[in-house]
């Protein structure tokens, strides 16, 4: 099942019942970094913390919400709301299950006085304890087999843990920092995010038939990677002109 919706997401994800949505795979608008055909100015902190209180209405008991997002730099400093976004996040009654890293093969921008900014957050919310959790394993291990290992480091009074014995798989659980290169291909959209970076999100949070949506749709990435990995997708957005592309991509048979 595709829904796509095209106007104001806040509007239109009332339409969306209590609990519809098994996952959210989002990248907001942030700070000012890209011009939205003009839609900037409609793009506030009232408006994202209301965004994300309909985002916990909307997900259902163990859903996720993954949350891509960054920091502008103003006058030599990092903003901060994506750090203020995510507590945000927490009052409405989310857990922050997991803070993840986009690192991005290119440098993209930031201050003369500080490192080259190269990653955004994914901040990964969850409405209690996750009900899918199919981590992705193409991390070679060190070593594999049945190895003796400790079941957790020294205790409070110097004591070493119990050893356990423990079959260890050629390929571990890949690490929280994913490296990926910027955009998706020719779209006209200012931020496109890697269609590699949505697939693995949506298939390490949700399962085959669950719902997902994108309330900040874009040229529509997330809905082409729910295609391909058999999810249903809800898509909202607010520009004419991106949603026409993303039907585009997404009805694209």
């Amino acid at each position: 099942m595709i829904n796509l919706m095209q106007g104001d997401c806040l509007e239109r994800m009332k339409e969306i019942r209590d609990g519809g949505v098994d996952l959210t795979v989002t990248s907001p608008p942030y700070d000012n970094l890209r011009t939205y055909n003009g839609n900037n100015d409609q793009w506030s902190e009232h408006v994202w913390k209301a965004v994300l209180a309909e985002l916990y209405r909307v997900t259902k008991e163990g859903g996720v919400v993954v949350w891509v997002v960054g920091d502008a730099t103003v006058k030599g400093s990092e903003t901060g709301t994506s750090f203020r976004q995510a507590l945000w996040a927490m009052e409405c009654g989310f857990n922050l299950h997991d803070t993840m890293i986009y690192e991005k093969a290119q440098a993209c921008f930031g201050s003369n006085n500080c490192y080259l900014q190269s990653f955004e957050y994914m901040f990964v919310f969850s409405k209690g304890k996750p009900k899918a959790l199919n981590f992705i394993r193409d991390r070679a291990n060190v070593r594999c087999g049945v190895e003796s290992m400790a079941s957790g480091g020294l205790s409070a009074d110097g004591k070493k843990s119990i050893r356990k014995r423990k079959d260890m798989q050629m390929l571990g659980k890949r690490k929280n920092i994913w490296k990926f290169g910027v955009g998706g291909g020719k779209t006209n959209h200012p931020a496109v995010f890697p269609e590699k970076l949505a697939n693995d999100q949506i298939i390490s949070w949700s399962n085959k038939g669950d719902t997902v949506l994108d309330p900040f749709m874009g040229s529509g990435t997330t809905g082409v990677s729910c295609l391909n990995t058999g999810r249903d997708f809800i898509g909202i957005e607010l520009d004419s002109a991106y949603f026409e592309i993303a039907k585009q991509r997404i009805y694209r048979d």
